[in-house]
């Protein structure tokens, strides 16, 4: 469901004069619901944390699936998915997969094909779906999900000169022609503390993990406080012992007027009682956290009671829930939007850019695109850009203190 996104955009499916090079395309969509799907977590962490989809399960996968095709249009566009790999990976690419489809039918009479392709969870397997879907005339390939099997894909489609929109959240493996549509940790670190800049907060303690997430959050939220006129005054990572960590950050408290932990649902409750038992007195203090946040956990806990993090406004993926339970009867994995933007994206761009849909030019379009879960746009190097909300921690969830912009500045 798409039309160019300006004053004068058109309605999803209706006829388009055009679009320029700057002219945004909306994806109109609507909107969470956070319900279980067979047992997978639906939190924001699937797909804000690099290890939920950087590697493949430890189980044998199983019989990989025949491909197939979906839609009947001219542009060829692959689709790679770990449709028979075990465990949660299995039923989130199946999810994913009749997302993609449900964006073909919403899309109305869209000019793609879509070659699905199953990876079998390995890169192996993602290479060779790349190299069936180009040889069948893939002008851009979508997926895969594991950030191992993404450079395996990119190396098909480099020599065919064709790009790649993967949905793994492991920015390392972004780089040219290989775009992420996926959450990444740097938007919710830039988002958060752009927003406590704006309310006032000049002075941050940070405590991370000392893992792969918590360097990549580590480098964002380094860069992000001087850009916004703050001072970081303390920084600790922790391991499996949080306490020292947190009695040192404890120590140094008084001089902040901002905590940001980052990490997820056990681990960040954990932190808190640690900072507590440290004699830190979070409720002096405004505690933030990225969209890890977006747990259970984190409600249920009495330490974080009022903490701010970043994420997508829940009102998209609420209706496209919705949606999906008419169509299929079940609930949808919460990465399941990543594939319905991403086949509603080059739908549009089929219909309204013509030979150049895919070039470079147009996916990174400074004006970026409005998806399920809100703006997001490509950077020229591969990650990507989004437009999230400021969502406060309450006992009965997530509650929106700050929307998602409307718009990206320069």
């Amino acid at each position: 469901m798409v039309g160019p996104r300006h004053p004068k955009s058109h309605l999803p499916g209706s006829r388009s004069p055009g679009a320029t090079r700057r002219t945004a395309l909306g994806l109109m969509l609507g909107a969470p619901v956070l319900s279980a799907c067979a047992g997978v977590q639906q939190s924001l962490s699937q797909f804000s944390n690099p290890f939920s989809s950087s590697t493949p399960p430890a189980q044998p996968a199983g019989p990989q699936q025949q491909a197939t095709t979906a839609g009947t249009g001219g542009v060829k566009v692959g689709l790679i998915l770990p449709l028979s790999a075990a465990g949660n990976a299995g039923l989130a690419a199946q999810s994913m997969r009749n997302a993609a489809e449900m964006a073909l039918a919403e899309f109305q009479n869209p000019n793609i094909q879509l070659l699905i392709k199953d990876d079998n969870g390995s890169p192996q397997g993602a290479q060779a779906g790349a190299q069936q879907a180009v040889d069948e005339g893939a002008e851009i390939i979508l997926g895969p999900l594991f950030a191992q099997s993404v450079p395996a894909v990119a190396q098909v489609a480099r020599t065919r000169g064709i790009p790649v929109i993967a949905f793994s959240t492991d920015s390392s493996i972004a780089g040219r022609g290989v775009y992420l549509l996926s959450f990444l940790p740097e938007s919710d670190v830039n988002r958060i503390v752009e927003y406590s800049a704006g309310i006032g907060k000049r002075s941050f303690a940070v405590l991370v993990p000392d893992n792969a997430y918590g360097n990549v959050v580590e480098a964002a939220v380094k860069a992000a406080v001087p850009r916004r006129g703050g001072r970081i005054v303390a920084f600790e990572k922790y391991g499996a012992d949080r306490a020292t960590p947190a009695r040192t950050v404890a120590q140094q408290l008084g001089s902040a007027d901002a905590l940001f932990m980052a990490d997820d649902g056990d681990a960040v409750v954990s932190v808190a009682d640690a900072m507590t038992a440290a004699g830190a007195n979070l409720r002096n203090i405004q505690l933030l956290g990225t969209g890890l946040w977006d747990n259970p956990r984190v409600y249920a806990s009495s330490a974080l009671q009022g903490g701010l993090y970043a994420a997508p406004d829940p009102a998209g993926f609420r209706a496209f829930s919705g949606r999906y339970r008419t169509k299929y009867g079940a609930e949808p994995i919460r990465t399941a939007t990543l594939s319905y933007d991403a086949v509603a994206l080059v739908a549009a761009l089929a219909r309204t850019q013509g030979g150049q849909r895919f070039s470079s030019d147009v996916l990174t379009n400074p004006s970026g695109f409005a998806g399920i879960d809100g703006l997001f746009r490509f950077r020229a190097d591969g990650t990507n850009e989004r437009g999230l909300a400021v969502m406060k921690v309450t006992q009965g969830g997530g509650v929106a203190v700050a929307g998602s912009p409307k718009s990206f500045g320069a």
